[in-house]
């Protein structure tokens, strides 16, 4: 991996954003002998960088973006959170700078294959579960991106092969990446408060297919199917019907089956993951496995061993008869409608919803029907009312502890409290690890006062 000879054209090379992403990429370029200009919109970074001993040398640069500074740079990383929007950015780009993603510059010196995932829900858990499909066969693969371990990080060890799981912030600026395999799951609203509509939301995810050499689409979702193909190309379809050429689900004396060309892989019975949709997730690891020559059926045994993830539909709780379960990942409407379609057949009792928080501009008008699968909905947070305007009788709270307590009046044996917002988590926590921590602690609570 030849670094500096990769960039060897750009003299002075800036990152822009200085969260996780950015510091990763600005210490990958430190590591490997070239020294970054530091920008970060925010002035209290100057406090965070003094804890970074190799980026303490840096040209650093804080609060507004100014047109003077970036025309001096050669170069740009830009880090997934900053919108590609403000005007210094624009004249900068019409100026001849160059931006690119983290991405983009580990496409230019990744060296193993790589399987790379999109889409709006369930992009965590099919990555990790590829990943473990890989290892379980034998590869010493590597996972992250948008998961876990920037993917800059992965560059420097000794991976056979990368997965990746990749946001439609981190394709924007991302030109020549070529995975082995890619994978758009479902495109749902989200992020309508950085995108012009959901059209243009949907065509950045498809950008992940451009130079793929397999394409993996969900044929239950039109919103995936590549925009274009080229003829080397092969294109593999997962869904829910059966199909004789693709991934599908079929019947085999009376049990359900994930077939391929029509030959059983796994009965749907293993899959320790409730839902239809996370049938479709499997199918896409299978599929993405495949690219690189694995035993289907040896890949498929690693699936049962496979754990859920922490806040994507996880049994935190199982008492008096009452189930608890922490989705709090689910931070779009397209989320929240698989969690219910998914868990509402395995609930004999009471369905009891607790939803809200920040929609980013997005019309949760959609949530309609799914919410008349519901019991109880219980709302909060900024665009909490635009749910509880969905359902009549909905209630509203202020805070996650108010929302268990009153779930808790509600649910009877054989009840399931589903906290599955629809809504990003930014309006009341710092992300929506601290939202599903906090609904954990209020459960616990709750019981440990009984």
């Amino acid at each position: 991996m030849d670094v500096a000879g990769t960039l060897q054209a750009y003299e002075r090379i800036g990152v822009i954003g200085l969260g996780l992403t950015g510091l990763s990429a600005a210490r990958f370029l430190r590591r490997h002998e070239l020294q970054p200009i530091l920008f970060d919109t925010r002035e209290d970074t100057a406090k965070r960088l003094r804890k970074e001993p190799l980026l303490a040398e840096s040209e650093c640069h804080f609060g507004a973006l100014k047109l003077e500074d970036l025309l001096g740079l050669d170069l740009v990383i830009m880090s997934p959170g900053i919108a590609f929007n403000d005007p210094a950015l624009l004249m900068a780009r019409d100026g001849g700078v160059e931006f690119i993603s983290d991405i983009e510059l580990f496409a230019r010196l990744v060296e193993v294959p790589v399987l790379a995932v999109t889409g709006s829900n369930g992009k965590s858990t099919v990555v990790s579960l590829t990943a473990q499909m890989l290892q379980h066969c034998g590869r010493k693969t590597g996972l992250g991106g948008n998961i876990g371990t920037p993917a800059l990080e992965l560059l420097d060890q000794d991976f056979d092969s990368i997965v990746l799981e990749l946001s439609s912030f981190q394709l924007e600026q991302t030109y020549t990446l070529q995975p082995a395999a890619a994978c758009v799951l479902n495109v749902t609203p989200d992020h309508m408060d950085r995108y012009a509509d959901f059209d243009a939301y949907s065509r950045t995810k498809n950008r992940i297919y451009r130079k793929a050499e397999v394409l993996v689409f969900n044929r239950d979702d039109h919103r995936t199917l590549p925009l274009r193909t080229r003829d080397l190309q092969h294109v593999i379809s997962i869904g829910l019907s059966s199909d004789d050429q693709n991934f599908g689900i079929d019947l085999i004396d009376g049990e359900e089956f994930i077939t391929f060309s029509g030959q059983p892989l796994l009965a749907a019975a293993d899959i320790p993951m409730p839902g239809d949709y996370n049938k479709i997730n499997v199918m896409a690891a299978l599929a993405l496995v495949a690219s690189l020559g694995t035993d289907l059926e040896t890949a498929a045994t690693a699936v049962p061993l496979f754990k859920s993830l922490p806040h994507r539909s996880q049994l935190i709780k199982h008492e008096k008869g009452v189930r608890w379960v922490n989705d709090s990942k689910a931070t779009n409407i397209g989320a929240t409608i698989a969690a219910i379609d998914g868990l509402r057949t395995d609930v004999s009792g009471k369905l009891i919803l607790i939803a809200g928080g920040d929609a980013k501009g997005t019309d949760l008008s959609a949530l309609k029907d799914a919410l008349e699968q519901v019991d109880v909905v219980i709302t909060l947070g900024r665009d909490g009312d635009q749910i509880a305007a969905l359902k009549p009788g909905a209630i509203r709270v202020e805070t996650l502890a108010q929302a268990v307590e009153t779930a808790a009046k509600h649910a009877r044996a054989e009840s399931m409290v589903l906290l599955s917002p629809a809504c990003a988590s930014l309006d009341m926590f710092s992300d929506y690890q601290q939202r599903g921590d906090v609904f954990r602690a209020a459960v616990e609570a709750l019981y440990g006062r009984s």
